[in-house]
């Protein structure tokens, strides 16, 4: 098993698009585990835990994001695997 994890910056039009609810229902179709929410300044943030190809996969969506959606940015840091959330959350 190759796990991996990753923190992501989401810029553009990605607020009030169902942006959080369409990728915590393309994560968990994806068996990915972790977070997202929106910032202050427009943007949005999530981290993704689970093997390596569907992170890949994840990150791949996060480019295009659900169809009202306008991303412009997908900023990616990889970060070490923790295995410590059970499910995927959406943070309001």
């Amino acid at each position: 098993m190759n796990k991996v994890r990753v923190q992501v910056y989401i810029s553009g039009l990605v607020q009030g698009v169902f942006f959080r609810s369409n990728t915590r229902k393309m994560a968990l179709k994806l068996c990915l585990k972790g977070w997202v929410r929106n910032l202050r300044d427009g943007r949005v943030e999530a981290v993704f835990e689970g093997e390596k190809e569907k992170v890949l996969e994840m990150l791949q969506w996060c480019r295009s994001g659900p169809p009202s959606a306008q991303v412009t940015d997908v900023s990616v840091k990889l970060e070490k695997y923790e295995g410590k959330f059970t499910t995927f959350d959406i943070f309001y």
